[in-house]
């Protein structure tokens, strides 16, 4: 299959960064550069991406630690009063017809692909910056099993991406941006729902065309 390995590695590198900015805001985004790569990532995909990564600096830039720790609080934390809920299944709830509520299908997808959450992290499997990890996890597979070779790995890896975008992330992803765009007083927070929700649809566009 015929997968460019700098786009591939580069899609990985976004993800990881845009997963790294839904965690409790803090100097270490200045500290290890966070925005400065995430530009670097973006460019190497589509320069309308590094444009909104740039806006994505320019906001963090502009706001104090205050700010961005009072709006993080009112638009993630809860679960009373959350105003933007960061859980797929605030979004979606157990759907008919399906043997599994899409937090266990979730589960399940994240056994098939071998990851395991961070056991400090205290939260939810769909919150998210899981489902982000998640998918970066893929990206990355995905990337190293075009340097390598590895078809069989990287077919498991793309089904994998697949089911996670169309199953999960993708069905989610805009009323949870539209919810963040609405209520966050940081414009911080609108351009990282923004630029979450495009690269998300991206993925998703790349994942249903190599079906």
């Amino acid at each position: 299959m015929n997968i460019d390995f700098d786009q591939a590695a580069a899609q990985a590198d976004l993800c990881r960064l845009l997963a790294a900015c839904y965690y409790e805001p803090g100097s270490e985004f200045t500290q290890e550069q966070v925005f400065e790569a995430m530009i670097v990532a973006a460019a190497r995909i589509d320069p309308s991406l590094a444009g909104q990564a740039q806006q994505l600096k320019t906001a963090f830039d502009a706001e104090s630690g205050e700010n961005l720790l009072v709006d993080y609080a009112k638009l993630f934390l809860g679960p009373v009063g959350t105003l933007a809920a960061p859980y797929e299944s605030a979004w979606r709830g157990q759907e008919s017809g399906s043997p599994l509520d899409p937090t266990l299908a979730l589960v399940d997808l994240y056994e098939q692909g071998g990851f395991e959450m961070d056991p400090e992290f205290r939260d939810l499997p769909d919150h998210i910056a899981v489902e982000l990890e998640f998918l970066y996890t893929l990206l990355f597979a995905i990337a190293a099993a075009t340097q390598s070779g590895d078809e069989p790995a990287m077919a498991h890896a793309l089904a994998l991406r697949a089911a996670l975008l169309d199953q999960h992330l993708a069905c989610w992803i805009a009323p949870f941006a539209a919810a963040v765009g609405k209520n966050a007083a940081c414009a911080f927070y609108r351009e990282l729902a923004g630029l979450t929700e495009v690269f998300v649809t991206m993925q998703n566009a790349s994942a249903t065309a190599k079906q």
